[in-house]
């Protein structure tokens, strides 16, 4: 599968029908939501560094790649990898670590030690990774703005949304801010000229009723590593009744 495909995947939807991409850990999750008919998937970097036994966040790069090639190789679909803040790489051999790996698409957030960087910085390595990649990855920029906080007097939206606008003139192909209230959404989405990913949390709408995020804006929904967090729960009330 390639990134054209991703890519059209997140055009021509309808409102209610936002792209849900659903977040396998490891192969055979992988095989089993691409078995259920989900067009594409999208690892999460938490649910893969659990799966490893590693803390969200502490997983090296090797790992966390060869994870990525192992789940990609499971399945015919398109596979997009979560590579947190890049592990301290340079763009160009993200890039490459990327293609090898068979993922078509990534996630790069823009918080490095708990710190979000300088939003031109940041514009800059997404640059360098589309002059890398060309049209061979779907670069999902996430802003970090409701998650790692911003500097006292400054908006989180307008924050928001000035980094989002600088990511996509660099290249970006979606926007994410993880975790975005949801009435942010739509001032969102009609602010930034790509795809918006929303983040699909406990308590929000459930599997019948994800349509309601693409109502208010999303284009995307994914859900981090609560599904990997759900099959655990579900592991561990059978363990306890054993």
């Amino acid at each position: 599968m390639t990134a054209s495909e991703l890519r059209a995947l997140h055009h021509g939807r309808t409102p209610a029908d936002p792209l849900v991409l659903p977040g396998p850990w490891d192969a055979v999750s992988a095989r089993v939501l691409a078995d259920a008919g989900f067009p594409a998937l999208a690892t999460p970097s938490a649910g893969v560094a659990a799966s490893l036994g590693y803390a969200d966040g502490a997983t090296p790069a090797a790992e966390m790649f060869a994870a990525v090639a192992r789940i990609a190789r499971a399945v015919s679909v398109p596979v997009s990898a979560d590579i947190e803040a890049g592990y301290g790489l340079a763009p160009g051999e993200l890039v490459e670590r990327l293609l090898a790996a068979g993922a078509v698409g990534c996630n790069l957030e823009d918080t490095v030690d708990g710190v979000l960087v300088d939003a031109r910085w940041q514009a800059d390595r997404l640059a360098e990774m589309r002059a890398a990649a060309g049209d061979e990855l779907f670069v999902n920029a996430r802003v970090d703005t409701y998650v790692t906080g911003v500097p006292e007097g400054t908006d989180p939206e307008a924050e928001t949304v000035r980094r989002a606008l600088l990511y996509v003139a660099a290249g970006a192909d979606g926007v994410y801010p993880i975790a975005a209230p949801a009435e942010a959404l739509p001032r969102l989405a009609a602010a930034v000229p790509v795809p918006l990913n929303a983040l699909a949390v406990p308590g929000g709408p459930g599997p019948r009723g994800l349509g309601e995020l693409g109502e208010l804006g999303a284009a995307r929904v994914t859900f981090g590593p609560g599904l990997q967090r759900r099959a655990m729960a579900a592991l561990g009330e059978f363990a306890a009744a054993l």
